[in-house]
Parts: C-alpha cells; structure tokens; sequence
C-alpha cells in the first residue's frame, strides 16, 4: 500500500509541485459551482476546481436512489467558511484540481499560515530545529 502525502503550499510554492498533491489554506474571494478563487497565504489568487461527487456517483451508480424531486442528492465536497484549507493536486501553477476541503472558520491568520509555510521549505532552518 503506497502512503498518499501532502505538502503545504503558497500561491508561490504552488508551481514547484504541479502534478502532487498540496494543501493550500486561503480566504475564498469567489464562488462558483464547480470553481473557486481563492487568496493563498502569501495573497497570490489560486483557481481550484471544484469536486463534484454528484457527477462521478451519476456515472459510477446510476441505480443510486433518486431524491423525492427525482434528482440525485448533493454531495459535493464543500466550502462554507471565509477560510479554508483546500487538498488536492496542483494542475498547473495557479491551478488545484480539489479532492478534498477544510473549512477553516471566519477567524484565520493568513499570514501566520504563510510564515509557517515558508519555515517549512526552508530546509536549512528546518532541519536545524528538527535534527
């Protein structure tokens, strides 16, 4: 079994791992259904594209019981707080294609989120506080 880790990431670490998987906390500047704009740590913009549960379970069970309108529930993975910590794969450099979100609250410290951040990219100074 191969273990599926994530790295923290600012809208200017963002390009170093397109293709991985990241956790980008931001403030959610605007909302669509199946995209978001969010503000990272460091105040760069970051597109994620939304992740739609409703559209893989139409194509993945299509005997999935209907709702009484006859539509398929909701279950979209979702943001409802001002803050939040998207997990998912960098695309491109300011793109995430999200599989997962955290919402954060209303009350988060951006700026810490992105001095904790840069320590941990910096690996001289990381690795002398923790070796």
């Amino acid at each position: 079994m191969s273990e599926q880790l994530s790295i923290r990431v600012n809208s200017a670490r963002l390009p170093e791992f397109v293709g991985q998987t990241v956790r980008l906390a931001g403030r959610v500047l605007q909302r669509s259904a199946d995209t978001m704009t969010v503000e990272a740590s460091d105040g760069g913009e970051v597109a994620v594209q939304m992740f739609q549960v409703r559209f893989i379970l139409s194509l993945v069970l299509p005997v999935l019981k209907l709702g009484a309108d006859g539509v398929m529930p909701k279950m979209d993975a979702s943001s409802t707080d001002p803050y939040v910590e998207v997990i998912g794969k960098a695309v491109d450099a300011t793109t995430v294609k999200m599989m997962s979100v955290v919402n954060l609250g209303s009350d988060f410290d951006l700026k810490l989120a992105n001095d904790t951040i840069e320590f941990m990219h910096d690996k001289k100074l990381f690795s002398r506080m923790f070796s």
